[in-house]
This record gives C-alpha cells, structure tokens and sequence, in this order.
C-alpha cells in the first residue's frame, strides 16, 4: 500500500455533475479491526490494501462531500465523520485524529461559510460518519450546538426512529450527543418510505438496509454527457470493499449488503456512475467497469 501521510486533511479535486461542483474530504482518521472490517475474508488476501498497526487496526479515513450549486443556492454536506467531541482516551481506543477545521477550509476556498450551508445529509447516525453534526457549546460533556445551523437536515425516519432505540449488535456506534437538540432546533427532515422524494434539485435519495436500517444514499444527477456520482455510505465503504463478497463484520444483514452492492455497482458500470466511498484512506472516489462481482477499477478521483 503508498504510503500514507496521516493526520491530515486533504480535499479532492472539484468535478462537476450537473449543476454541483463536488469535492470529497478527508476530516480526520480512525482506526477500526481489520477483522470487523473486511468480515470473513482472510487478513492474508486484505493486508496487502491496507495500513495494519500491532493491534490489527486498519487505517481509515473519514471522508464527507461538499457539493455546491450556485445556480439554485445550495450548498450540500454529506457526512461529518466523528467530531470534536472526544475525550483523549477514548480517541485513542479508535485511533481517532479529527481535523475539525477540514469542512470550513474546504467551504472557504470556494468562497462560503458554516453558515452557507443549506442542506446536510445524514447518510446515517453511526460515530464516525455523523459525530460532527453538533459540537460542546461551552463545557465538554455538557451541552451541544449545530455545527451547521442554517441547514435543513436529512436522514430516514426508519433509521432515526432506529438510532433512539438500537439493537444491542450496533448500540455502540451511536452517541446521542451527535444528534442531541435537533427536534427543538426545527432541522430535522424526515424522508419516508421505501422511494422517498427529494425536494433538492439534482439529488435523488437511494436506501440501503444490509449495513443499517435505511442508510441513505444521495445520487447527484448529471446531465448532458457529465456523468452522475452516488455516495456509497457504508454499504461500500472503500476501494478494497468493490469486490461484491468483502463485507463487513459490522453489518447487520451482510447477504443483503452483498445484493445491494451488486445493485450499486451494475447501475454505475452501466451509467459511468462515480462511487464516493466514506473511508478510503486515499480515493475519494472511483468509476468501475467489469462484473458487479468483480469490478474494475477505470478513473480514480484521488486525495
């Protein structure tokens, strides 16, 4: 595997799908078990894709998208990754290295603030993919504040009627405290059913349920020859778990997340679909060709 530079914050080059310029970036890093990572395959046929530490803990980024269309006024963040809001001890437990500053330096060069922001998608409430939604107002431990205000905030009633109450398998992927005042703050927006319907222009809401209950998944529509990206949330969450049968120990339904990811991935072989991963240490985001089994990596957005 290259070698990695860590513990720093990276953004993508920009390319366009439709109206939205679209950037991945890299908000910080996390280590978690190679062996809950990539499930039943052998470490002997994963180790060679991955930065393994003394505790079998693999390198992994935390990745959102920024994707910004001036021409309707609306700015997108998808994914957070696990914010700020760690004591150093339990950091450590995940090898946990937050750049805090990463979404407001990659919104400054494209000339906007937090407060810009008009929509977050909430792919789903798992620590590391959605810890940074709020922040400690004053006092670690106490109470918290939005990180994004001003935006409307999008997750699946299923999976946050999911997140109050989770099964004793994933109860500890979900802290409270991400997620803590977000009824009273009036952003929640819940989408509904099995094809919910998108009220933002160019963005289509694609659900999955192997990894958790009503991940969502947003797909930014291209036009005229440009393309169109979907971010594949947990369901792919780096370039290594392409192969249909590398799943994840931590899913709670791993056949059905085999037979999503064939799905994922015939649709982006057959339309030249760009797959935003979550966590790839090094690809924010790649185009496949080849089988849904076994795809072929084509272009690579890397950083």
């Amino acid at each position: 595997m290259r070698a990695i530079s860590r513990f720093a914050s990276y953004i993508t080059r920009m390319i366009q799908i439709g109206r939205y310029e679209i950037r991945s970036v890299v908000n910080g890093w996390i280590r978690l078990d190679g062996g809950a990572m990539f499930g039943v395959v052998p470490k002997v046929l994963w180790e060679e894709s991955a930065d393994v530490d003394d505790q079998n803990r693999i390198l992994l980024a935390t990745r959102s998208l920024i994707a910004i269309n001036r021409q309707d006024r609306r700015t997108i963040v998808v994914d957070t990754g696990c914010g700020s809001k760690w004591a150093a001890t339990k950091a450590e437990r995940y090898g946990i290295r937050s750049e805090p500053d990463a979404l407001v330096r990659a919104l400054a060069e494209s000339g906007l603030t937090t407060g810009d922001v008009t929509d977050v998608v909430v792919s789903h409430l798992h620590f590391d993919h959605n810890g940074g939604l709020t922040r400690w107002y004053d006092e670690p431990g106490e109470r918290t504040e939005l990180s994004f205000p001003n935006a409307a905030h999008w997750i699946h009633c299923r999976h946050w009627e999911h997140a109050q109450s989770p099964h004793i398998k994933d109860r500890a992927s979900f802290l409270r405290e991400d997620w803590s005042g977000f009824a009273e703050a009036g952003v929640l927006r819940l989408l509904e059913g099995d094809n919910p319907e998108s009220t933002i222009p160019g963005v289509r809401w694609i659900l999955s349920s192997g990894h958790t209950p009503f991940q969502i998944h947003p797909y930014f529509e291209g036009g005229g020859g440009g393309g169109s990206l979907l971010f594949t949330g947990d369901i792919i969450p780096t370039i290594a778990h392409l192969r249909q049968s590398w799943v994840m120990a931590y899913d709670m339904l791993p056949m059905t997340t085999i037979e999503e990811k064939g799905r994922f991935s015939s649709a982006a072989i057959r339309d030249r679909t760009w797959l935003a991963f979550p966590h790839d240490p090094r690809f924010g985001a790649v185009r496949i060709d080849g089988r849904p089994e076994r795809p072929i990596v084509s272009e690579t957005l890397e950083a």
